[in-house]
């Protein structure tokens, strides 16, 4: 179910998926696009915050190996996705186990612009849980486009691991949320 507002600064598009709790938000604002989740995990904060900032979690259900030195000015490098995209950038925030938030940088296709954005893990204590908020802003506006239902997936597949359940297949699981988000025809 996806509904449509037009601002005159941008366009947003809202994406419920399998649970009211589970929304993604794609938001254009002229050649740049925000991608938006937040999702309620039934797992503490600190084991939340080791699936994300952990080399041998993030091999397993983001598909990524990492490099993060673990400070505020440290740098990030992930080889990520099926793909293995080459990202690279510097630790914006360190606040263990609240905020991580760094710069993602990469070349994603020759004929495509280079990406030159900001990702941001939130973590809020919820009960014996965790609000998972992340957005990765500054992304063109095609790129936004074609990573919403991967970012979806690689969702799914976080909560996968932490539940401690058999991880989604992630090209099965784009395929299956493609239809709720924006497409090229639809918003460029």
């Amino acid at each position: 179910m996806m509904a449509k507002t037009g601002e005159q600064r941008g366009d947003e598009a809202h994406v419920t998926t399998r649970s009211t709790e589970r929304v993604g938000t794609v938001a254009f604002d002229g050649e740049y696009a925000t991608i938006a989740f937040e999702r309620r995990l039934r797992h503490p904060v600190d084991v939340v915050w080791e699936a994300l900032t952990e080399s041998e979690h993030l091999a397993r259900w983001y598909m990524t190996k990492a490099i993060i030195e673990a400070r505020a000015g440290g740098r990030i490098e992930y080889w990520s996705g099926p793909a293995q995209v080459h990202v690279t950038g510097r630790i914006l925030t360190w606040d263990p186990p609240r905020v991580f938030e760094h710069e993602w940088n990469a070349t994603l296709r020759a004929d495509l612009p280079d990406e030159r954005s900001v990702v941001r893990w939130e973590l809020e204590p919820d009960g014996e849980g965790t609000i998972l908020r992340l957005t990765h802003r500054r992304l063109t506006r095609r790129t936004a486009i074609g990573f919403a239902p991967g970012v979806h997936a690689f969702l799914d597949r976080l909560e996968d691991q932490l539940d401690g359940v058999p991880l989604a297949d992630w090209p099965a699981r784009v395929e299956e949320v493609r239809a709720g988000y924006p497409s090229s025809g639809r918003w460029e």
